[in-house]
């Protein structure tokens, strides 16, 4: 349970979150129509696929999939740890997102799907960046979780049983910096395409920076205790 949150997991989630959204909707309005941010719907996608017989659907839905999936291994990979804590592990693993997202943008540009992959990989990397603080789970690429616990929370705050409001509040800003970035999305994609893609990879590029900077110049007491 979160007690105290940190202003560097406040702000990164929020602007992670952002981010996620934008690059989802990008993808969502363009030629692919599929979601690069999450699994579930496109699971239900890739079982429709199936019960048709559908090759072609089965191999593109099924090779998004596996990215995501890859983008979380090499998560794995690069971190190595389950608990946020301060380290240049974080930001190599923004700058290899910055990376992916910047090659999703040349591949849609050339109608490839594989842009499509490479922006799955990259949200499966940002997603699996961040495990748990203080035993409280914390997700920037998708919502469903999040708004189940965020309703929990709520039920059990409404028979007055006590619940961590840093959490709640927590979990609300990122739902609604992931709704921020689906707007702007839409907005900019209507207006130049996916060079929308740029606010995320800019703002992913920044993170990291500041991450790295923050991580080399802030004293080991200011590191955030974490539990699993």
């Amino acid at each position: 349970m979160i007690t105290k949150l940190p202003r560097w997991i406040l702000w990164g989630g929020a602007v992670l979150a952002f981010s996620a959204g934008c690059v989802n909707t990008a993808a969502l309005i363009g030629f692919t129509n599929l979601s690069v941010s999450h699994v579930t719907g496109n699971v239900s996608f890739f079982s429709a696929a199936v019960a048709r017989f559908d090759i072609s659907s089965i191999l593109f839905i099924g090779a998004s999939l596996l990215s995501f999936l890859a983008g979380a291994i090499l998560s794995g990979v690069v971190i190595g740890q389950t608990s946020l804590r301060l380290g240049r592990r974080y930001g190599n693993a923004l700058y290899i997102e910055a990376v992916l997202l910047l090659t999703s943008y040349w591949l849609y540009q050339q109608h490839d799907y594989l842009g499509q992959l490479a922006a799955a990989m990259a949200c499966g990397l940002q997603n699996a960046m961040v495990a748990t603080y203080s035993g409280a789970v914390i997700r920037t690429t998708h919502l469903t979780g999040l708004t189940s616990d965020m309703g929990a929370a709520i039920g059990n705050w409404l028979a007055g049983r006590p619940i961590s409001k840093p959490t709640l509040a927590f979990q609300t800003i990122i739902w609604y910096c992931f709704f921020g970035g689906g707007a702007v999305g839409a907005f900019l994609y209507v207006r130049v395409g996916y060079a929308a893609l740029f606010v995320p990879i800019t703002i992913v590029l920044v993170a990291a920076f500041i991450y790295n900077y923050a991580s080399n110049h802030l004293p080991e007491k200011m590191q955030p205790k974490n539990e699993i």
